[in-house]
Parts: C-alpha cells; sequence; structure tokens
C-alpha cells in the first residue's frame, strides 16, 4: 500500500474541501480557512481571479502612515516642496518595476522566492531569499508596527490610560497580533479584505488632506531658510530618490500575490494593475505628508497631523494609522513567511509566519523603547536600497531574457536534477550580477551610519540607486547565455 507524506510547504486545512469546492470558493471571494498552500506550485485547475483584483491588493498597504512620514522627511533634509514633489514621483515610479515582476507569477503558478530560483540556482536563492527576501521583510515588519504602535499609544492616552512598558509590550502583540492572522490565512483573505481596507483608508487620509489643505497647514510657496544649492542639492535629491525607491524595491516578491491568477491572464493587465494600484496612493499621501511639513514640525509627524484634526476626528485618524500598517504588514508577513519555507525551513507557512512575527515584534520593541523611531526608518529604508536594488534589476532583466517562460514544476525541483541548479546549486551568472551591483550601491551609499567611497568622493551625493541597479541588470544580461528556455 502506498502511502503519502504531507509536504510541509503546503497547509492542511481543518476540514479541507474537495479541490474543485476550494476553487469555486475562492472565486465566490469567501476565505474562511488557512490557505493550502506554501511555496508549491498553484495547478491550472486552482487559478482563479482577474488582472484588476490587484489594484486594491496594492493600494491598502500604501495608503500608509509611513508614506506621510517619508514625505516629511524630504522637507526635513532640505529640499523646497516642489523638489520634494518631483523627488517623490521619479521615487515612485520604480513600482513599475514591481509591476513587472508580477507578470512572473501567473505565468509560473509559483511565488517570486521560488521563481528567483532560475536567477541564482536552487541553492544560490536560498542565501538571497534569506537576505533580501527574508531578512528585509522582517526589518519592514518592525518599522511598520512601530508606526502602528504608536498610533494605539495614543488611542490609549485618549481613553485615560499610562502607556507605560507593560501596556506598550500588549499593545504591540495584539497589533502584531492581528497582521499575522491575515497572513496566516492567506492569498484568498488579503484578496477579499483589501478592497475594504482601501476604501477606508482613502476616506479617513481624505478627511485630512481636507483639513491640511483648507486650514491653512499648507504653504505652496515653501522655500527652506537656507536653501540647498549645488552639490548639497544634488546630494539631497538623490538621497531623497532612494528614499522614497526602497518601498518598491522592498517588493521584489510580487509574483506571491499574481501567482493564483489564470495562466493565460495578460501579462499587461498584470503588470498595470499591480503598478498603479501602489503608485497612486503612494505619490498622493508621500505628497500629502510633503505638503504638512511646509508648516508642521514633522519631527513628530503624529502629533503634528493629529493637531490638524478636530477632537472627533482624531481617534479615526489613529485607527486607521493602526488599520495601514495592519494591511502593509501582512502582505509583509506573508511573503516573508513563504521565504522562510523558499531558504529551505522544513515548516508550514503559518508557522513560519508565527516565526517571523516573533522577530519583527522584538525589533518592533527595540524600534520604540531603545532607538528613536524617525532616524531607524531612514537608516534602515537608505541601507536597504543597495541590497534590494539589484535583486529588483536582475529579477527584471531574467523576466525580459525568458520572454517570461518559467515552468513551474521545474521551478519547485530542488534537486541536482534540476534544471536550475546550474554549477553545484548556484547560477554564476546571476551571483556575480548581484555582487557587482551591490558592491557598486555600497560605495555610492550615503547614509548617517555609512558612506561609501564614491559617495563621499561625491561630497556624500548618493548613486546607490541607479549604480546598483545598472551595474546588476548590465552584468546578468552579459553573463547570461542566450536561452529563452523557462
Amino acid at each position: 500500500m502506498e502511502s503519502t507524506i504531507p509536504d510541509p510547504h503546503t497547509e492542511l486545512p481543518t476540514h479541507p474541501p474537495a479541490p474543485a469546492d476550494r476553487t469555486a470558493a475562492d472565486r465566490a471571494g469567501r476565505a474562511p480557512r488557512v490557505e493550502a498552500h506554501g511555496i508549491d506550485h498553484i495547478p491550472d485547475e486552482e487559478r482563479h481571479g482577474r488582472p484588476r483584483d490587484l489594484f486594491a491588493v496594492w493600494a491598502a498597504p500604501n495608503v500608509s502612515y509611513l508614506n506621510l512620514v517619508v514625505g516629511g522627511t524630504l522637507v526635513l533634509i532640505g529640499l523646497d516642496l516642489w523638489q520634494s514633489l518631483a523627488v517623490i514621483a521619479a521615487g515612485n515610479l520604480l513600482w513599475a518595476g514591481v509591476g513587472l515582476l508580477a507578470v512572473s507569477g501567473p505565468a509560473a503558478g509559483a511565488p517570486s522566492e521560488v521563481i528567483m530560483r532560475a536567477m541564482f540556482g536552487v541553492r544560490g536563492n536560498r542565501v538571497n531569499t534569506a537576505v533580501t527576501g527574508w531578512l528585509v521583510s522582517v526589518c519592514y515588519l518592525a518599522l511598520n508596527w512601530a508606526a502602528a504602535s504608536l498610533a494605539a499609544f495614543g488611542l490609549a492616552e485618549r481613553a485615560g490610560l499610562t502607556p507605560g512598558t507593560p501596556l506598550k509590550v500588549l499593545v504591540i502583540v495584539l497589533v502584531a497580533a492581528a497582521t499575522l492572522a491575515i497572513s496566516v490565512y492567506g492569498h484568498a483573505t488579503i484578496v477579499r479584505l483589501y478592497g475594504p481596507f482601501t476604501l477606508v483608508l482613502t476616506a479617513v487620509f481624505l478627511l485630512l488632506t481636507g483639513y491640511l489643505l483648507t486650514g491653512g497647514h499648507t504653504d505652496w510657496h515653501y522655500r527652506p531658510a537656507e536653501p540647498l544649492h549645488g552639490t548639497a542639492l544634488l546630494a539631497a535629491l538623490a538621497g531623497g530618490t532612494a528614499l522614497i525607491a526602497s518601498a518598491p524595491l522592498s517588493y521584489s516578491t510580487s509574483a506571491d500575490f499574481s501567482r493564483y491568477l489564470p495562466r493565460t491572464a495578460s501579462p499587461r493587465a498584470v503588470a498595470g494593475w499591480t503598478a498603479l494600484g501602489a503608485f497612486v496612493p503612494s505619490v498622493l499621501f508621500t505628497a500629502l505628508g510633503t505638503l504638512a511639513a511646509t508648516t508642521l514640525d514633522m519631527t513628530d509627524p503624529q502629533s503634528a497631523l493629529t493637531a490638524v484634526l478636530p477632537g472627533w476626528a482624531r481617534p479615526l485618524f489613529l485607527l486607521a494609522i493602526v488599520l495601514s500598517a495592519v494591511a502593509n504588514n501582512a502582505m509583509t508577513a506573508y511573503s516573508s513567511g513563504l521565504a522562510l519555507q523558499a531558504v529551505g525551513l522544513r515548516i508550514r507557512r503559518s508557522r513560519s509566519v508565527a516565526l517571523d512575527g516573533a522577530l519583527g515584534v522584538a525589533l518592533t520593541l527595540y524600534a520604540l523603547l531603545v532607538s528613536d523611531f524617525l532616524d531607524t526608518v531612514n537608516s534602515v529604508l537608505e541601507l536597504m536600497v543597495a541590497l534590494t536594488g539589484p535583486v529588483m534589476a536582475v529579477y527584471a532583466t531574467d523576466i525580459v531574457l525568458r520572454r517570461n517562460r518559467y515552468h513551474g514544476p521545474d521551478l519547485t525541483d530542488e534537486t541536482p536534477a534540476s534544471p536550475h541548479w546550474y554549477a553545484r546549486g548556484v547560477n554564476p551568472a546571476g551571483a556575480v550580477a548581484l555582487l557587482l551591483g551591490t558592491a557598486a550601491a555600497t560605495l555610492c551609499l550615503s547614509t548617517p551610519v555609512f558612506t561609501g567611497w564614491i559617495a563621499g568622493a561625491l561630497a556624500g551625493t548618493d548613486l546607490s540607486l541607479p549604480a546598483g541597479m545598472l551595474t546588476a541588470a548590465a552584468a546578468y544580461w552579459l553573463l547570461t547565455p542566450r536561452r529563452t528556455a523557462g
């Protein structure tokens, strides 16, 4: 008698329906159970949905308080209003790259963490995923939970509670638990909830916009007391663009959320709805943070923005901050759980999500109780560009070279017989391209905690974004044999 051992990369719901029934439930928009798949291949009969569903999936996490914080930071580093708005538009163009990566999901029926085996090899991708997938995700979990927790502390104060350390820890754990619950239930739950999330968050943030624009809190002619010129201005523009671009560059896992779409889904539609869903709210609400900084002190953005609103609207704004962080981090935690599986940890996705959540909570406690939150945000986001930019460049180049032809079952093969084993499990072209791109980005990096040699020679001008991405893409293009087989 043949026995079947469950794959630890696949979830086992308590009462799993037959595949046909599960697919019908997903199409109907019901998401009552833990997602059945981890990093395994999604068969064609379980594919469903439409590319336009991706708009809300990407819009909800980007109607974000963190965007307001980053928008205010552009003014704090010395840019005037119109320079800041130009930087916001330029940096957010990188969402087009996220849209391009998403087209590989329907083609492969696999998440990005698995598809990247085609670029880096089975073993090489474990290292890449551990650093640029898992580690980056955990850092973003902490950043967003820190923002949500600060808002929740404000709500506690309004309720007459003193947020001492025990209460702060409890609040952080509760916010994390709400986030992880969505992540564990998975893809169908995210698709179902993010439409309403987008509507609620947009309504509250538009309310804030109205009070900022009509209450005398926006200076359309704002210029700093000592305007930047020459190399100082160039350095601020480059650093601001890298800061804005760090958000889309952190989502080299966009195929995670498109892999359930039918193989026949239009790549143009998949890329377009993904990029548009993220680009529009990111530009609008990062710009809102910049507009607020023209008259408000954005070194303490929560207090400054809350003070603009009437008393009855302040709890709504604080709740919206919490909800936006939950929406953002639910996607991040979902991908980080897949990343742990792709690294080789043989546990179910739900448990990997819980493990990442515990580490994210620990980092959040550090960010709030030990380190300065705003400095932490800026430093982490700026440093991440050196890692995430080259990864996106290699991934996008591979899609172009292969013409988006990926074979899901081959990608899930982790044995030496895999077509993606290459040389001892490493694709030399991908590994060299990533190392060269990261090295180039590091040399051009300029942050408060680290300045590369080239950036120092250029008076602190941060060119890590173009240097890393162009170097990685060019190297991969030159080193990869001209083949199109997925």
